[in-house]
C-alpha cells in the first residue's frame, strides 16, 4: 500500500505563480514516482523562508492537525531544507519529513542499475546527509523503511562522521576509477573517429523512447521520471549509411541538488564528448517552455552549450495546437511514429551537411577499403561508378577533422 504524503511549499514573492505551480506539479510526480500517494498539499506565501521551520509557526500547527486528521505518513518539502529546519520541523509535526533533494535521491537509489550508477548514488545521498547527521538519532529511530530511506540505511547513518568521511573517500577511489575507463572508451572512440550523439532532455521528455527507437534496442521505457539513470550508447544507421554512436542520458530537472549533478558527472561527461546533441522535448507540456530553459542552463554549466544542437519536440500525437518553437533548428515528430524516425534521421543528416564540408572525389574500383571507410564515416549524397574510366563518382559531406581528410587529400594529389 503506498504510503500517504502532504506536500509542503512557500512561495515567496520574487516566484513566478506558473513557476512555482510547475514545482508543485513536478514534486507531486517525484512522489507518485517514488510510489507514494499525494493526499494533501498545504502552501504558504511568505516573504520568506521561516530559519527555524521553514513555514510559520502556525501553518505548521495547522498541518500537524491535517497530517493527523489524515493519518499522512510522509510529509515532503518541496524546497531544500537545513539541517536544523528539518529536525525542528519534524520533531513540531511528529511525522516523518523528507526534502525535495531526499526525494530525488530516493528515487536514484531505486532506479540506479550498474555498480556505478550505485556508488554515484551512495556518495550523493551521503554528501547531502553528512552535514545533517548531528541530532538525527529521534528521526531515524522512526524510520521503518519506504520513501527516503533507501540507500546508505540507518546504521550508516547513525555512525560517527568520521566513518562517512572513509566510506565517501573509497567510493571517490572506485568512481575514479571507473571514470578513467570510461575515458579510455571515450579516447578509443575518437581515436576510431567515431561520430558521438548525445539525447538530452528533461526527464520524461521520451528520451529513452528515442533512444530505443533509433537505436533498435531495448532500454527501459517508462512514464515516470528518471527512468534512465546509466547511461547506454548504442550504434545509429543514418539513411546514407553513415554510423555514429548515440548515447541516453540522465533527465534533467529544474533545482537539481548540485551533489547530483557532481555524482552523475560520467553521465553527463557523455554531453560534454558529443560532436552533437538531440535535445528532446515534450512538446505536449503545459510547461515545455520552462524546461527548455532549464536543459539549456544545465548544458551551459557543463560547458557543453557550444555543441551543436538539434532540438526534437517529441509526443506529436499529444499535441492539441501547433508547436511554436524558439529553437532553431528544430523537428517535431512523435517517437512512437516510424514516419517520424525516419524524418528524424533524415533532419540530422540534413544539419551534419550544413556543418560539415563537402567533397568530390573520383576513386578506382581497387580502393574498396576507402569506399567502405566513407560510407561509414561521411554522408555521401551521389555514388556512381564511371565504366569508361572504372572509377567511382563519390559526392558527400565530410567532418572537418575526420582522418579521412587526409585520405582524400592523398588520393587528389595522385590523380
Amino acid at each position: 500500500m503506498p504510503e500517504k504524503v502532504m506536500i509542503i511549499a512557500v512561495k515567496k514573492p520574487d516566484q513566478q505563480a506558473d513557476k512555482f505551480r510547475s514545482s508543485l506539479d513536478e514534486v507531486e510526480s517525484l512522489v507518485r514516482t517514488a510510489g507514494g500517494e499525494v493526499k494533501y498539499v498545504a502552501t504558504q506565501n511568505r516573504m520568506r523562508i521561516h530559519p527555524a521551520l521553514y513555514i510559520g509557526e502556525g501553518k505548521a500547527k495547522e498541518i500537524k492537525n491535517i497530517a493527523i486528521e489524515m493519518e499522512i505518513d510522509l510529509v515532503v518539502s518541496n524546497d531544500e531544507l537545513s539541517a536544523g529546519q528539518s529536525r525542528n520541523l519534524s520533531d513540531l509535526l511528529g511525522v516523518r519529513l523528507i526534502d525535495r533533494s531526499q526525494l530525488i535521491l530516493d528515487i536514484f537509489a531505486q532506479r540506479a542499475r550498474t555498480r556505478e550508477g550505485k556508488l554515484q548514488v551512495e556518495l550523493a545521498q551521503l554528501a547531502y546527509l553528512l552535514p545533517r547527521l548531528r541530532g538525527q538519532g529521534t528521526q531515524l529511530s522512526r524510520l521503518g523503511g519506504g520513501i527516503g530511506t533507501r540507500g546508505p540505511g540507518e546504521t550508516k547513518l547513525e555512525t560517527d562522521q568520521r566513518h562517512i568521511r572513509q566510506r565517501m573517500d573509497e567510493i571517490k577511489r572506485r568512481l575514479k576509477s571507473a571514470v578513467k575507463q570510461r575515458g579510455q572508451y571515450r579516447n578509443r572512440r575518437k581515436s576510431n573517429d567515431t561520430f558521438q550523439i548525445a539525447i538530452v532532455g528533461y526527464t520524461n521528455a521520451g528520451k529513452s523512447t528515442l533512444f530505443n527507437r533509433l537505436t533498435n534496442s531495448l532500454s527501459l521505457e517508462e512514464n515516470q521520471l528518471f527512468a534512465t539513470l546509466d547511461p547506454l550508447t548504442r550504434k545509429l544507421d543514418l539513411p546514407s549509411g553513415f554510423q555514429a554512436l548515440v548515447t541516453d542520458t540522465v533527465g534533467f530537472i529544474q533545482d537539481l541538488p548540485t551533489s547530483l549533478i557532481a555524482a552523475f558527472r560520467s553521465t553527463l561527461e557523455e554531453v560534454k564528448e558529443a560532436d552533437f546533441v538531440l535535445h528532446v522535448v515534450d512538446s505536449s507540456h503545459p510547461n515545455q517552455l520552462q524546461q527548455q530553459q532549464t536543459v539549456k542552463k544545465l548544458l551551459h554549466e557543463l560547458d557543453a552549450d557550444t555543441i551543436p544542437v538539434l532540438t526534437v519536440y517529441n509526443k506529436k500525437d499529444l499535441l492539441e495546437e501547433e508547436v511554436i518553437s524558439f529553437a532553431h533548428p528544430y523537428i517535431v515528430i512523435s517517437a512512437w511514429s516510424d514516419d517520424g524516425i525516419q524524418m528524424l534521421k533524415q533532419k540530422i543528416e540534413t544539419e551534419l551537411k550544413m556543418l560539415w564540408q563537402p567533397y568530390e572525389i573520383y576513386l578506382p574500383a581497387e580502393n574498396g577499403s576507402v569506399i567502405h571507410h566513407l560510407r561509414r564515416k561521411s554522408i555521401i549524397v551521389t555514388n556512381f561508378f564511371d565504366e569508361n574510366q572504372e572509377k567511382y563518382l563519390i559526392n558527400g559531406y565530410i567532418k572537418d577533422d575526420n582522418v579521412l581528410q587526409s585520405v582524400l587529400k592523398g588520393v587528389k594529389e595522385k590523380q
